[in-house]
């Protein structure tokens, strides 16, 4: 390697003698072929296209290739083509060739599935990696080789802009769901887990230092990370946020000791878009290898820094070297027929965005009303009055960098008439709320739709506490830093999206609510949104409450078959939804600084002693399904549990079976999932389910050793269809000493 710090950029390098690397195609395509046919590992064939590079080239890897006068068009670009860091046309290096996707692929028309939050509602990894499988499908054909679509952040407050891009409050439910979307996703692009680490709130997301103690770091707020890493992550994309006094970027803690050498991580790690890179030699030293996605404080500072000594060249050829690596290696394993454009937004992608929006709608609540459940909605029924602002309107969620544009969508107004074509159905936007009134009273049942928008929660595009100095050196200091600042701050105010400042509805929608439940008591509320809503001050009037997320261009009509009953309402709670907005963490969307413990959510709720309006994996279905444990085998490497389902009701159903563990010498018990399973059974028929056990909620990590072991305490297992609210049934929780496939474990039944 002929790389020196005095003639950096300075030549081309000569070719690396090698029978693999031929002049038939280019450099890249002979090392992908070599490595496919098992000549080159990955890392060799990354040297050796590495010794063919000039130096310019190979400090090219480590930005991106647009140039920074591109910045203010970002938001334009991204939904037109791939923004790519790292070409090399000479060699034939494709570069990463980035897309956004946590819901469906944001360039072009594509296929818009539920958000996240709705798919973790599902409690289906199967069906996850199916979506993700779709997504990497979408990504490749639209020409990008890079999906950043992985979101495992966890929900630590309901109130978080971007809620609806993650799995919820649960570290074992996100990454479960996470793994199964990355082993999807990366059948044909490489797939990037974000935002890592402890990234949780939105407005202040680029300057607030979030404080944790390993304990709480390690046990609660890293395992989905490392479980993701573990299914086959390529690339992890780095927070804007910082974690104890240090931005992500040139967090060597995180990015090095941790995710490289404590997880072993071999893939290569990018920062979040334009403000994400605060030293240019200093992330690169830490572990963050690509700064994205424009040519910024690298593209001015890395030359210079070789030069004079303070980058060391080890340092830059790592990078490149992982970079080089990760791509050889994917583009060699992943499918070799490429997908058509044909296939986006295909007959059976649309119908698996139909099928995932159907599984996510959780039924909260379905009282009697004469002489049966209101719903579904009975046969005979001929006259619906739908109202609400949110009725008629193709409500995808925010409108930030995870927004995707689908040829068409189903509203719920859509839905319903496309289903019911026989049934008159009147509306109104509720405006007018006498008029909504007096709608509902001559209607047999009243839907009233309402919720979030992309107005209400969402990615905050600008704020005003971004660093501007990363766009050049006269906006370090002096008049147009002031001037560009002063313009953030005040463009901030008038943008959509960002973090919530209440838990409730609009008080409108609440209003709305109370008219139409007293002109009509068939009334059935559906809620879109994309995070929890609080429901105590009006839900005891309302009869039948979904909530049904922000859908997905097929989700109109998927509320529709629940409403009928043609589909099953299969959604579960991936969050606790409390009755006071107290009995959750504190939140404030303009802290510059926060402690982040290991109670939150309905961990919190368990902690000290308050009852849910709904507990963490609640939701109803149209029949009723009983379980019951038979065994379990457990060790402190994870293990199952056998258990009797039951449909004791008259039609088919589904249920989740979810199994949880606490320490119950505890006065107040907190309960921790272990492990589910999603299963559907005729009327009638009962099935034993096996429940793989994940050990690392009863493990606890030894900050000086790194080594993990039992938690102490009398710890007990309960299987149940949520959140347990008591333990009186639980079974002791037994470590054999042996292996476990050769120890029986006896159930104790505590008393």
């Amino acid at each position: 390697m002929k790389l020196t710090a005095g003639r950096w950029a300075a030549r081309v390098h000569e070719p690396a003698s090698t029978d693999t690397m031929t002049a038939e195609g280019s450099a890249y395509d002979e090392a992908v072929r070599a490595v496919r046919a098992g000549q080159l590992d990955a890392d060799e064939a990354a040297a050796q296209l590495i010794d063919r590079m000039t130096d310019g080239e190979i400090l090219g890897l480590l930005d991106g290739d647009s140039p920074r006068l591109l910045l203010p068009l970002i938001p334009m670009l991204l939904d037109r083509r791939p923004f790519v860091a790292g070409a090399v046309s000479r060699l034939g290096i494709p570069g990463i060739r980035f897309s956004d996707g946590g819901r469906g692929v944001v360039i072009g028309a594509s296929t818009a599935f539920p958000v996240t939050i709705a798919r973790a509602a599902t409690w289906d990894p199967s069906l996850e990696e199916r979506v993700g499988l779709a997504i990497g499908l979408e990504t490749r054909a639209r020409g990008a080789n890079y999906s950043a679509s992985v979101c495992v952040n966890l929900l630590r407050h309901p109130a978080w802009g971007r809620a609806q891009e993650c799995y919820g409050e649960d570290p074992l439910l996100t990454g479960r769901m996470g793994s199964a979307l990355t082993r999807g996703v990366r059948v044909h692009v490489m797939a990037c887990v974000k935002h890592f680490a402890l990234n949780s709130m939105e407005d202040e997301r680029f300057e607030v230092d979030v404080s944790v103690d390993e304990h709480a770091l390690h046990e609660a707020y890293l395992p989905h990370f490392k479980a993701v890493v573990d299914a086959g992550a390529d690339s992890v994309m780095s927070a804007y946020n910082r974690v104890r006094g240090e931005y992500m970027d040139v967090n060597r803690a995180l990015l090095t000791d941790v995710l490289r050498q404590e997880w072993g991580f071999s893939g290569f790690v990018t920062s979040d878009w334009v403000f994400g890179t605060h030293d240019a030699v200093v992330s690169l030293e830490a572990g963050m290898d690509v700064e994205m996605p424009l040519r910024l404080l690298r593209a001015r500072e890395l030359p210079a820094a070789l030069r004079s000594g303070d980058l060391a060249r080890a340092t830059v050829l790592r990078s490149a070297r992982r970079i080089l690596r990760t791509c050889v290696q994917h583009a060699a394993t992943r499918e070799v027929v490429s997908p058509t454009p044909a296939l986006i937004a295909s007959p059976e992608h649309r119908a698996l965005a139909y099928r995932v929006a159907a599984e996510s709608i959780v039924l909260l609540k379905n009282e009697t009303v004469g002489a049966a459940p209101l719903l579904p909605l009975a046969p005979a029924t001929r006259h619906l009055a739908v109202i609400g602002r949110l009725a008629a309107r193709a409500n995808l969620g925010d409108h930030g960098s995870s927004r995707v544009r689908p040829p068409s969508t189903v509203s719920p107004l859509s839905g319903l008439r496309e289903t019911l074509p026989w049934v008159r159905i009147t509306t109104t936007s509720g405006r007018n709320e006498r008029d909504a009134a007096a709608l509902a009273a001559a209607a047999e049942t009243a839907i009233v739709v309402v919720g979030l928008d992309q107005h209400d929660e969402g990615e905050s595009v600008v704020t005003g506490g971004v660093d501007v100095g990363v766009l050049g050196r006269a906006f370090g200091s002096g008049p147009l830093r002031r001037l560009l600042i002063g313009f953030a701050h005040l463009a901030s105010r008038f943008v959509r999206g960002g973090d919530r400042s209440s838990l409730d509805l609009r008080p409108s929608d609440e209003s709305l609510i109370h008219a139409v439940v007293a002109a009509n008591p068939r009334t059935v509320v559906v809620l879109i949104s994309g995070s929890a809503i609080l429901t105590e001050t009006w839900r005891d009037r309302v009869p039948a409450l979904l909530l049904a997320w922000y859908g997905g261009m097929e989700g109109g009509r998927a509320l529709a078959g629940v409403l009928t009953g043609s589909e099953e309402p299969g959604g579960r709670l991936p969050f606790v939804l409390p009755t006071d907005p107290a009995h959750l963490p504190s939140f404030d969307p303009a802290a510059k600084s926060v402690v982040y413990d290991d109670k939150w959510g309905q961990r919190r709720l368990d902690h000290e002693g308050h009852t849910p309006g709904f507990p963490f994996g609640f939701g109803l279905g149209y029949t009723t399904i009983e379980h019951r444990l038979l065994d379990h085998r457990f060790d402190d490497t994870g293990g199952n549990a056998n258990v009797l389902v039951t449909n004791t009701g008259d039609r088919e159903g589904s249920t989740v079976v979810q199994v949880y563990a606490a320490d119950v010498s505890l006065r107040r018990p907190v309960a921790q999932l272990l492990g589910f399973r999603k299963v559907t059974l005729q009327p009638g028929a009962e099935t034993t389910v096996r429940v793989t056990l994940d050990a690392g909620p009863t493990l606890q990590r030894d900050p000086a050793t790194r080594r993990w072991s039992p938690r102490a305490g009398d710890w007990a297992l309960l299987v149940g269809q949520h959140s347990p609210v008591s333990w009186a049934n639980a079974v002791r929780l037994r470590r054999p000493e042996g292996p476990i496939a050769e120890q029986g474990v006896s159930e104790v039944r505590l008393t």
